[in-house]
């Protein structure tokens, strides 16, 4: 299972309540999701109810025929940011990248070094302090700074690796 965000990816559903959407075709001009993303991947999604104030942008499961799209993580929505209980009526369901993953929303302080989280998700770090190195820290999971006591010379390795 990996995230796979593709672009002009956009279904219909009638589906209501909380659970899964039942995907029901794409729209004119557009590919499934089994096509633009495939089965058994995770994508951000967008659903709206046609018509209405509903809607909801999260992180969501495909099944393993790509017909439904569970809801695996609300973002947010018009329903303070859980799950909305969709009412009857069409639904368009997208991809789409929520705002709060973008680098832009991440990165907020000059010297920031993004990185991809355990959850494959942009995530940043702060800038550290002088002297510092960057290193993985001790589960192997993400970047830390760390001091270091030969500071130099670890300037001298990245030089020469950047040469």
């Amino acid at each position: 299972m990996a995230l796979v965000l593709n672009d002009r990816v956009k279904e219909t559903s009638t589906t209501t309540g909380t659970g899964a959407i039942a995907l029901a075709g794409a729209a004119t001009g557009f590919v499934t999701f089994a096509t633009g993303i495939g089965n058994n991947n995770t994508t951000y999604y967008t659903i709206h109810n046609q018509g209405t104030n509903e809607w909801e942008v999260g992180l969501g499961t495909l099944d393993g025929t790509s017909a439904n799209l569970t809801r695996t993580t609300v973002i947010t929505s018009s329903d303070g940011g859980t799950a909305v209980n969709f009412n009857t009526g069409t639904k368009d369901v997208f991809c789409t990248l929520p705002a709060v993953k973008t680098p832009d929303m991440t990165l907020t302080t000059t010297g920031d070094v993004l990185y991809a989280s355990a959850a494959n998700t942009p995530a940043r770090l702060a800038l550290g302090s002088a002297g510092q190195i960057l290193v993985v820290n001790a589960g192997a999971t993400a970047p830390e700074w760390a001091a270091n006591d030969k500071a130099s010379e670890g300037f001298a390795v990245a030089m020469a690796i950047a040469l």
